[in-house]
């Protein structure tokens, strides 16, 4: 069922947070005159914050918040990464979807706080232990060259890092490198013989000042900071009530930070004082604890601005909150007066955030709404348009612009209260632009997306493109407003419901699985659903099989009569008698034109519908393996896909609720499965711990995948004998693994494993190892880190009863989805412990 899409409450969001070119939601924005007046105060601050991080989640939004809403300077954040390679909480998308759906969450925050958003092209491949490898699988060159593109095009007078440059080694590399790069874009941006090619599209730029924002944290404890010499730091309230919000501002930050769902990230607000401390780099010491003193913020730093300058300062003394309409005559003179100056950078700013307060403050509502939420080249969209003023601010619907058709005239006064209403079809053709995630469209390296349009790099999502121009005169003044074109429809629940409008291909494919795994040489079939994006759809699809492998039939037809409809095709695949390993690729021919992407959709409440066309890939393993028992019960966690891939080697799996745990439910399984940071998500589990142990004891199999120690408190995962988790991991998937216990049956049975199962890892090797264990356990293998000491608590394994227990942070939930040959053969044996003696399977 479709989830509403997530609107941020109006009450938090200030007006001036680039409601006009950021955003999370498709849904109009409608300010109170609260949210209008602190946008009247934002426009007499001309000051730029950008704060600089690694990742999602890395933001300091309090710090946000507190520059955004308190001083009113224009701020954003610079997340190096999208968050692709960290967890996900809430669903089982890990990699580029998990770095969609981390990216529109950082849009939540960012609207939330007040903030805009920016990125570069680095991909988070995962965790690093230090920024050496950090830049070299990032390309350091690339992302630095992002990172001054991004001051460039920003401008900011102030620069804050989150984490220090000075501790190489000591964090994970990514913070560590954001730090780094930061502090060396600071000195290059000014310089015009740096990325010359940057300069077509922005100028040169020399911010003034670039702090650390240090903590206590970074000190080692409170004590340590409370001794520290702080002549070098700036310190700042950040705890301020704004009454306009009837919020603190420590609240509105842990309404952003809450918005990091995804990472388990929810956030319970505070009142009163709160500091912030921020260390000077660069750049003259402030004196008065103000970031910005010594910078001219005002309207002074712009030639010419004198007559904006007085208007707009005397609609900010005279504002009206009953009656913001008051207000437009002057606000419509300042943007006269505005388009006279030369200054392109703020021109540009105070244009775009006058033109949203002016059509704020007279009520006007615009809107161009398609009767489908997806269309194809070719197709007809019927666009419902609306143009209304609910003032008595005196204005006329000049023109409506359409993409593809010339401007329909309209020439209509807008009278108070009333408005126009039209309907325009419209042919979609080439004019119309891609709607996909633009760093997704070109494959791109493990630590680089590829992004070939220089004035995309940065951007936070695709711009939209799709829209309609409505030309209205204001005060004898005439604007374009462009509102992107939208799709809603009404559900009897939820009411009015928005989703975006979509451009999208004729047709779509896709295999459910995305590893199938062939453990013996039986031919499987395998079906390909195809979806229509139009009526009448006829073509032909092939799948396109690894050199070795069979597939029948050759072609098969495709006929889908509506739009929306789904016909499944199924083809008999036959892998070759050795080992052996490819992708299957669906691929539709309708006319002249080849199609090979699926439609992936990603449906949260709290952010807006994601549609994506991705390749339209399987992976296809030919491995040799064996298992024991059949039926295996698993617990969820935190979200993974381990279920799915279980059955591609045979494995019946149950999914086990919490309230199922018994005795009787238990004795069913030949292995029960706990799934990943179950025990830091899943509170009934604690309670439930007996009644799994009991089961092992009488003769069952219980594997506990890893947990996280620290981040949720002291985790009890309830194991039969002591055992203490820590930090460690292995980032390193190359890493060597020696086998400690050779002949343990954990490398012996069914399958036999040796140094080549461990080929082919992605990311890691694994995460969270216990260091301390009873002498109950035994430590199946040995792995580390270049430079770092063995770490042995990846796999442990203890008899319990008649039964086994075994603990893992092999990073299982990322290597059986990625279908890599020895994590399943490992995994089988796990599964199939004990079970040498047929007596011992369960039944």
């Amino acid at each position: 069922m479709r989830t509403i899409t997530f609107v941020v409450t109006l009450l938090i969001c200030s007006l001036c947070a680039k409601i006009n070119a950021q955003g999370i939601t498709v849904k109009p924005k409608k300010p109170t005159s609260s949210q209008i007046y602190e946008g009247i105060k934002k426009l007499n601050f001309l000051g730029s914050v950008l704060y600089v991080a690694a990742h999602p989640d890395d933001e300091n939004t309090t710090a946000i918040s507190y520059f955004s809403n308190t001083v009113k300077a224009r701020t954003a954040y610079l997340s190096l990464t999208r968050g692709d390679g960290g967890q996900n909480i809430i669903g089982p998308e890990l990699r580029e979807l998990l770095g969609i759906i981390r990216t529109q969450e950082l849009l939540a925050a960012r609207a939330t706080d007040g903030g805009e958003q920016r990125f570069t092209r680095a991909n988070d491949f995962g965790y690093s232990k230090h920024p050496d490898e950090t830049l070299a699988i990032w390309n350091k060159e690339e992302v630095l060259s992002d990172v001054v593109w991004a001051m460039r095009t920003f401008k900011p007078d102030v620069i804050i890092n989150r984490f220090d440059h000075r501790s190489p080694g000591s964090t994970h590399g990514h913070h560590t490198s954001s730090a780094m790069l930061s502090v060396e874009a600071f000195d290059l941006v000014n310089d015009p013989s740096k990325y010359p090619d940057q300069l077509q599209y922005t100028e040169t730029w020399q911010p003034q000042r670039q702090f650390f924002n240090t903590s206590w944290w970074f000190y080692g404890s409170q004590d340590a900071f409370a001794k520290a010499d702080k002549s070098n730091l700036v310190k700042v309230d950040v705890g301020t009530y704004y009454p306009s919000y009837g919020m603190s501002n420590t609240e509105i930050s842990s309404l952003s930070r809450s918005q990091h769902k995804s990472q388990g990230f929810g956030n319970t607000g505070t009142r009163g004082s709160n500091e912030t401390y921020f260390e000077l780099l660069r750049g003259t010491m402030p004196s008065n604890d103000d970031v910005f003193q010594g910078i001219d913020t005002s309207w002074g730093r712009v030639k010419g601005s004198d007559k904006v300058a007085a208007l707009l300062q005397a609609v900010e003394k005279n504002f009206d909150h009953a009656h913001p309409e008051k207000s437009v005559p002057k606000l419509t003179q300042a943007y006269k007066e505005l388009q006279k100056l030369e200054d392109q950078h703020w021109k540009t700013i105070k244009s775009e955030e006058l033109k949203e307060l002016i059509a704020a403050c007279a009520g006007l509502y615009l809107e161009a709404v398609a009767n489908t939420q997806t269309a194809t080249t070719g197709e007809e969209v019927t666009l419902k348009l609306e143009a209304i003023n609910r003032s008595d601010v005196a204005m006329t619907l000049n023109s409506v612009g359409i993409p593809t058709k010339k401007s329909t005239l309209i020439g209509e006064s807008l009278m108070t209260n009333n408005g126009y209403q039209g309907e325009e079809k419209v042919t979609v053709s080439n004019e119309f632009a891609s709607t996909n995630a633009y760093w997704l469209e070109k494959q791109g390296t493990l630590g680089m997306y590829r992004v070939d349009d220089r004035r995309l790099i940065g951007k936070p999502e695709t711009p939209k493109r799709n829209v309609v121009t409505f030309e209205i005169v204001i005060e004898g003044v005439a604007f374009n407003f462009d509102k992107p074109i939208v799709y809603k429809y009404n559900d009897r629940v939820k009411g009015e419901v928005y989703e975006p409008f979509e451009i999208v291909p004729e047709a779509s494919s896709s295999i459910k699985d995305k590893v199938l795994i062939f453990a013996n040489a039986e031919a499987k079939q395998i079906p390909v659903t195809v979806t229509a994006h139009k009526n009448e759809l006829t073509g032909t699809l092939q799948l396109d099989i690894p050199k070795g492998w069979k597939v029948s039939p050759q072609t098969a037809p495709v006929m889908i009569a509506k739009k929306g409809e789904q016909q499944v095709i199924n083809f008999t695949v036959t892998p070759p008698a050795n080992q052996s390993e490819g992708i299957l690729t669906p691929k539709i021919t309708v006319g002249t034109t080849t199609y090979d992407k699926e439609l992936v959709k990603i449906d949260y409440s709290h952010i807006p519908l994601q549609s994506l066309f991705l390749p339209a890939q399987a992976k296809v393993v030919r491995l040799d393996i064996e298992r024991r028992g059949d039926y295996i019960g698993y617990i969820q966690g935190a979200g993974d896909a381990v279920p799915q891939n279980l059955e591609q080697i045979g494995y019946q799996v149950a999914i086990i609720k919490p309230e199922e745990i018994t005795k009787e439910r238990l004795a069913q399984f030949d292995a029960v499965v706990v799934g990943i940071r179950a025990y830091n998500v899943v509170d009934e589990l604690q309670s439930k711990q007996p009644t799994l142990l009991a089961y092992v004891k009488e003769g069952g199999t219980l594997i506990a995948q890893y947990n996280t120690s620290g981040r949720w408190g002291d985790t009890k995962i309830g194991a039969p004998y002591p055992m203490k988790l820590s930090r460690d991991r292995v980032t390193d998937e190359y890493s060597e693994v020696k086998i400690l216990a050779k002949d343990h049956p954990l490398m012996n049975f069914p399958n036999k494993i040796t140094q080549k199962d461990f080929e082919g890892w992605t990311q890691e090797r694994g995460l969270y190892f216990p260091d301390e264990w009873s002498s109950e356990y035994t430590p199946i293998l040995s792995m580390q880190d270049k430079g770092e000491t063995p770490k042995e608590g990846s796999l442990l394994v203890a008899p319990y009863g008649e039964g086994h227990y075994i603990y893992t942070g092999l990073s299982f939930f990322r290597e059986l989805p990625a279908g890599v040959s020895g994590a399943y053969r490992l995994f089988s044996n796990m599964l199939s412990i004990g079970k040498e003696n047929p007596k011992k399977v369960k039944g």
